[in-house]
């Protein structure tokens, strides 16, 4: 495929949507115009699934990725974030997009909140049965 001066995509999870574009850099990150590390305030574990597809091409410090997300709670939003670097990056490389194909990092989770039903007082809950 052609270099293009960027690459841009759409990650979803939830209701979080993550708009992702990916220029070559230094391996810069930052989500809503703040660096990677204040945005999930040092929580490691969201830090590390949204540089999950970046550490399995092994480009971390090739690209600049700046990511606009909004909606869903703090998880939903690595997520997308994730799923959206993800799809960014098998955009550049047949070769990446079967490594993040084999790991799973291409395809949407589609779980999402089931609705509160009528006559429930949540999805699934029930009022309290009484016989007599």
């Amino acid at each position: 495929m052609a270099k293009a001066e960027f690459y841009f995509s759409t990650g979803k999870r939830k209701t979080s949507v993550a708009r992702v574009k990916l220029t070559f850099g230094d391996g810069t990150i930052l989500i809503n115009n703040v660096p990677l590390r204040d945005y999930f305030r040092g929580i490691e574990r969201f830090q590390s699934e949204v540089n999950e597809p970046l550490l399995v091409t092994k480009s971390t410090n090739k690209y600049n990725v700046t990511v606009n997300v909004k909606g869903g709670g703090i998880k939903g939003q690595a997520e997308a974030i994730r799923h959206g670097i993800a799809r960014a990056l098998a955009q550049i490389d047949d070769k990446m997009k079967k490594v993040l194909r084999q790991k799973g990092l291409l395809t949407r989770d589609p779980r999402m909140v089931e609705r509160k039903k009528p006559g429930r007082p949540k999805a699934r809950k029930s009022f309290q049965f009484s016989k007599r």
